[in-house]
């Protein structure tokens, strides 16, 4: 089924997807032209090709993300350092489970892929599992790990015949994005599937 996403501030950058492929990226109405038929979502802000994080070892394997459940006693806030450590040893199951939420944050802030070195086969399941692409880390990385980090790193752009992986930002321009971080991510989209919506 085709679905054509097209956000407030860059109609100019519609995309057309087939499944979990790029069919074609343009102009909404040359878009809605070629594909009458397409079911059309529509955003505020901004279709970017969506980010890559270069923190997932930090993110992934070194915080701990709690669950809701634990909210009283751990609060909600990811933890880092010592606490962390012992909170991830603790059991087996621990490490993928927080993993797995932290993926979630990290799509909730558009991130399409990540980079960085898993040392557990866990975290290298959960991030293949989630359809997250792998890239290449950079050379020096300003830090401190975040899930918006600074600078933001953007995905290249998106062309037709390839996966659809982006997400959409309620911001009016890139410049906005820059000054008010990936929290401002409304939706991102994996291999074709809504993996976060807030809107």
């Amino acid at each position: 089924m085709l679905t054509l996403h097209v956000a407030e501030y860059s109609p100019e950058a519609a995309v057309l997807i087939d499944g979990a492929s790029v069919a074609a990226v343009g102009p909404y109405e040359k878009l809605t032209a070629a594909a009458p038929g397409a079911r059309v979502r529509r955003w505020p802000g901004i279709l970017l090709p969506g980010l890559l994080n270069p923190y997932a070892p930090e993110l992934l394997e070194s915080t701990y993300h709690p669950d809701p459940r634990e909210s009283d006693t751990l609060g909600s806030a990811p933890i880092t350092g010592e606490r962390a450590r012992q909170l991830l040893n603790s059991t087996p199951s621990r490490l993928g489970a927080s993993a797995r939420r932290g993926v979630q944050r990290m799509l909730a802030h558009g991130t399409v892929a990540v980079a960085g070195d898993l040392r557990t086969r866990t975290v290298a399941d959960v991030v293949r599992r989630a359809g997250l692409a792998v890239g290449q880390r950079p050379p020096r990385l300003p830090g401190p790990p975040a899930l918006s980090p600074t600078p933001l790193i953007l995905m290249p752009p998106l062309a037709p015949g390839t996966p659809a992986r982006f997400a959409v930002f309620d911001v009016a321009t890139r410049e906005d994005l820059v000054k008010q971080g990936a929290s401002t991510c409304v939706a991102t989209v994996i291999e074709g599937r809504m993996v976060h919506r807030s809107r």
